[in-house]
């Protein structure tokens, strides 16, 4: 068969010019990065909040001598801001005596929804107050459907009458948002917003009508709407990276011990950090952060086993004031690089 050789040269000179292009566009950018100028600092309009804005963007100051203005250091990725955050759009959590139904969607696009459920489900809304992310429905009992729906209508009516409270608030992870129900005795119509219980004791109950709250989102997905009111459901993140100069290095979790935990070990398992060992009473996580490099077998590496993962590195929570902080550090038998700082960044990247 013919070839064409004019055609075979063409094709060749392209491959190689696509090479050489290749190499000559990659290239390792960090001596640029350590050499750009100072910009101005990003200033936040007086109407917004700094403290939502600086945990997911801090900048660590450069001093003479340290791992940034000597050049010895790895530039971070960046958080994936537009990947999913949950695998399901609609699920239900417990934890300690609590449960919430945990939303992939932002707040004031749930808080709506919420509200239209409790009046479809004959329950009403009596009082809402978006300032503290509460609704609190009218008396369930003068409604056959919502006594159905609560399950009331085996209960001696003389115990009381029973409202339902909703709380709607940012979740830990951004872009999610957590509900909670909250079943109460009343023995009339209240004539205030009641003060939202820490405790209950029909989690069973409140677990069922979240259920029923998800199937209910899930058939209006592609009808939401936004409200305005709910802008002013309290935003502040309730995981924070502090990188300061006051305090070491650190994530803030405004959360319980009990939830920081939980979270923090959903986190190392989202990252792909291998747990060696853990102390619960402790707070702490012996994981095996080595680089790929001190993970590489060597030679014959078709022949060996997968490493076994070491004790390379602590992670470290406790009750620190009002919050629980998480520290990350090196152990004490590690002799490779210190990257305290990047395995901190990357459970922050996993945490929110």
């Amino acid at each position: 068969m013919a070839v064409n050789k004019h055609r075979v040269r063409s094709v060749s000179g392209v491959l190689i010019l696509g090479v050489l292009a290749g190499c000559s566009l990659v290239h390792d950018r960090s001596e640029e990065y350590r050499k750009a100028p100072t910009g101005t600092t990003v200033k936040v309009p007086d109407f917004q909040d700094s403290s939502r804005i600086q945990p997911t963007y801090s900048v660590p100051e450069a001093k003479a001598g340290d791992a940034v203005s000597t050049g010895e250091f790895e530039i971070p990725r960046p958080p994936d801001m537009t990947s999913e955050i949950l695998d399901q759009n609609y699920v239900i959590e417990e934890l300690g005596g609590q449960a919430w139904l945990l939303v992939n969607e932002v707040p004031g696009r749930v808080w709506p929804v919420v509200s239209s459920y409790l009046t479809d489900r004959g329950l009403g809304v009596a009082r809402d107050n978006p300032q503290i992310g509460l609704m609190q429905s009218e008396i369930a009992d003068y409604s056959q459907r919502a006594r159905t729906l609560l399950d009331l209508t085996i209960e001696d009516p003389t115990v009381g009458k029973t409202i339902v409270q909703a709380r709607v608030s940012p979740g830990v992870r951004r872009k999610t948002t957590e509900i909670q129900f909250r079943l109460r005795k009343v023995d009339s119509t209240p004539d205030a917003m009641l003060q939202w219980p820490s405790q209950t004791s029909v989690i069973d109950r409140e677990k069922a009508l979240l259920g029923d709250l998800a199937e209910y989102l899930k058939e209006r997905e592609n009808t939401k709407s936004y409200s305005r009111a709910a802008l002013s459901i309290p935003s502040a993140p309730k995981v924070k990276l502090i990188s300061g100069q006051s305090a070491e290095p650190h994530i803030e979790m405004d959360l319980s011990l009990d939830r920081s935990w939980s979270e923090v070990n959903r986190a190392l398992s989202d990252a792909d950090v291998p747990v060696v060992d853990i102390d619960r009473s402790a707070g702490q996580f012996y994981v095996d952060f080595r680089t790929e490099e001190e993970l590489e077998p060597g030679w014959f590496s078709w022949f060996a086993d997968p490493p076994k993962p070491e004790y390379t590195y602590l992670v470290t929570i406790r009750q620190q004031g009002n919050s629980v902080w998480l520290t990350t550090q090196t152990s004490p038998d590690y002799d490779g690089d210190d990257r305290s700082a990047r395995l901190l960044a990357r459970l922050f990247e996993h945490l929110y």
